[in-house]
């Protein structure tokens, strides 16, 4: 499926479809491999979290930052 056919669905096909996808997924016996850098990723918050450098905002401040 393309892009070009994806954009002429509706919004309630793009969640059919988007709905279908996730349960295929969560069907599949194979876990898919997550890349190296993911847990680069995970391993640098979590030594920020336990050295207190982590910051935290709530989902009303995420919001704010976002449209700004």
């Amino acid at each position: 499926m393309s892009i070009t056919e994806i954009q002429k669905m509706s919004n309630a096909e793009r969640i059919q479809t988007m709905e279908a996808l996730w349960e295929a997924l969560c069907r599949q016996e194979n876990e898919p491999i997550s890349p190296d850098w993911h847990e680069d990723i995970l391993s640098e918050r979590l030594s920020k979290m336990e050295s207190g450098q982590a910051k935290f905002y709530s989902l009303d401040e995420v919001k704010k930052r976002l449209l700004e």
